[in-house]
C-alpha cells in the first residue's frame, strides 16, 4: 500500500494535495484496495460547495457503493470528468493520480485537523 508524505488524509480514506487556495482530492490507495475494481465514480459539479466531513458523491466497486467523504470545505472548480467518467477503474491503477476534484478551500485552517502520510498509516495498523 502507498501513502505520500506530501499529502494531507483523511480518517474516511481521502487525500488532499494543496496547491495554493486549492486542494485535489482523491480516494487513498487503502480505500481503492478496499472498494475493490471501481466501476463507477459519481463527481460533484463544477460550482458545488464542499463541506467538510459530508458527502459529496459516492463511488461504486465490485463489491460496495461508498459515500465520499469532503476532507475539506470549499467550491468546486473543477473534476477530473475526462478520466473517471470512462476510466473509473483509474483509480486502482493510480489512486493519486486520479484525482476526483479541484477544490477552492474556503477555510485553510481545516487542513490542520487532517493526517499526515505517517498518522494516517498509524491510523490503519
Amino acid at each position: 500500500m502507498k501513502i505520500l508524505a506530501e499529502l494531507k488524509y483523511s480518517p474516511k480514506h481521502t487525500w488532499v494535495r494543496v496547491e495554493g487556495e486549492y486542494a485535489y482530492v482523491g480516494v487513498t490507495d487503502f480505500a481503492q484496495e478496499q472498494l475493490g475494481e471501481v466501476l463507477f465514480v459519481e463527481m460533484p459539479e463544477v460550482e458545488d460547495e464542499l463541506t467538510k466531513d459530508e458527502s459529496f458523491g459516492v463511488i461504486e466497486s465490485s463489491k460496495v457503493a461508498s459515500d465520499l467523504i469532503a476532507p475539506v470545505s470549499g467550491e468546486v472548480v473543477e473534476i477530473n470528468e475526462d478520466k473517471l467518467e470512462d476510466e473509473p477503474e483509474y483509480v486502482n491503477e493510480d489512486p493519486y493520480d486520479a484525482w476526483i476534484c479541484k477544490v477552492k478551500m474556503s477555510d485553510a485552517s481545516e487542513l490542520d485537523t487532517l493526517l499526515s502520510g505517517e498518522d494516517y498509516q498509524k491510523g490503519l495498523e
